[in-house]
C-alpha cells in the first residue's frame, strides 16, 4: 500500500524527535502544551482558537506522547462548519479528524477513513483556494493530501506542465515568471505520489536552490531564507532519497527559541505550533544525512 503524505510527515516528525535531547524534547512539549486553549483547540499567531494551528498542535501532542483532551477536541471540532470552511481549513479539519481517531483508537482508528471518505466534499464546492487556481501546484497538494487523509483513492490530477520553468522548478500561477519552494515542492510531492520518487531534474534544482546557511528562499527575492520553506524542501528531497547541498542542522537550530518553540525566521522572536511543527520536520527531513 502506498504511503500518504501524513504517514511519511509522521515518520521525518519521528526521526526529528530522536535527533533532540530529553531535555529539549521537554521544553518543546511544554511549549506545545503551552498553545492549547480551554476548546481543545490550537491558537493561532493572535492567541485565538484556529482550525489551522489546531492540525499542527495535534500532530505535535501525538508525536511529543502528551496527552490530548479527545473530547473537547472532538466538540471542538463538532462545531465547525464544514460547508463553509475554504480548502485549506478543510483539509486542516480532516487532518484533525484523523489524529482524533488516531489517539483515541491507535491505528486500528484509520480503518475508519473510508466510511469518512465518502461525506467529503468535491474540490469544486469551494470559492477560496490556495491562489485561486484549482490547478496550482499547491492547490492539487493539498487536494491529494486530503484525499488521503479521509482515505480517498485520489486520482491523478492535470495540468502541473502549465506551472513549470524551462529552466526547472515550478511557479504558483500559471502567468507568474519565476519559480518558488512552495510550489516546487509542492508539484514534486504530488508527482511523487501518483508516479513514484524518482529524481528527476526538479528535484535537483530544488537541491540546488538550497543557500549556504542550510535554509531556503520562498522564492529569489525573498529577504532571508525560512524555516517552512527549508522544512518543506528538506522534506521533498528526502522523499526522493536526494541529500541536500549543505547541512541544515545549524540553519534549524537557531530558529529555535527559549519559549520552546520555533520562528519563522531569524527577524521573528515569537514561536507558534506551525513553526514547531516545522522545526522538528526539518530536523526528521535531514536526519538521514547528519
Amino acid at each position: 500500500m502506498r504511503s500518504t503524505i501524513s504517514a511519511k510527515l509522521f515518520r521525518a516528525l519521528q526521526k526529528g524527535k530522536a535527533q533532540l535531547s530529553a531535555e529539549a524534547l521537554a521544553k518543546i512539549a511544554d511549549f506545545v502544551a503551552s498553545q492549547k486553549t480551554d476548546n481543545g483547540a490550537f491558537k493561532n499567531k493572535s492567541g485565538t482558537a484556529d482550525l489551522y494551528y489546531t492540525s499542527f498542535g495535534l500532530f505535535l501532542l501525538y508525536i511529543l506522547d502528551n496527552q490530548i483532551d479527545i473530547s473537547k477536541t472532538k466538540l471542538y471540532l463538532s462545531q465547525q462548519n464544514t460547508s463553509d470552511l475554504d480548502l485549506i481549513h478543510y483539509a486542516a479539519y480532516l487532518r484533525c479528524r484523523m489524529m482524533e481517531r488516531l489517539t483515541k483508537w491507535g491505528k486500528i482508528g484509520l480503518l475508519a477513513q473510508p466510511f469518512f471518505a465518502k461525506k467529503i466534499r468535491s474540490l469544486s464546492t469551494f470559492s477560496d483556494v490556495p491562489h485561486g487556481d484549482f490547478q496550482s501546484p499547491y492547490t492539487q497538494f493539498v487536494w491529494l493530501s486530503l484525499l488521503e487523509d479521509a482515505g480517498c483513492c485520489a486520482k491523478p490530477v492535470e495540468a502541473l506542465e502549465n506551472y513549470h520553468l524551462p529552466n526547472g522548478g515550478y511557479k504558483n500561477s500559471a502567468d507568474g515568471l519565476t519559480a518558488t519552494t512552495n510550489a516546487t515542492v509542492a508539484a514534486l510531492a504530488v508527482q511523487g505520489q501518483l508516479r513514484g520518487y524518482k529524481e528527476n531534474d526538479d528535484v535537483l534544482f530544488l537541491r540546488n536552490a538550497q543557500d549556504e546557511s542550510g535554509g531556503f528562499f520562498a522564492a529569489a527575492n525573498s529577504p532571508v531564507p525560512d524555516l517552512l520553506s527549508t522544512a518543506t524542501a528538506l522534506f521533498v528531497l528526502n522523499c526522493y532519497g536526494v541529500k541536500p547541498k549543505y547541512s541544515a542542522r545549524n540553519f534549524i537550530e537557531a530558529h529555535w527559541l527559549n519559549s520552546g518553540g520555533f520562528s519563522a525566521t531569524l527577524l521573528e522572536e515569537k514561536s507558534d505550533v506551525e513553526y514547531t511543527f516545522y522545526g522538528l520536520l526539518a530536523l526528521g527531513a535531514s536526519a538521514s544525512y547528519q
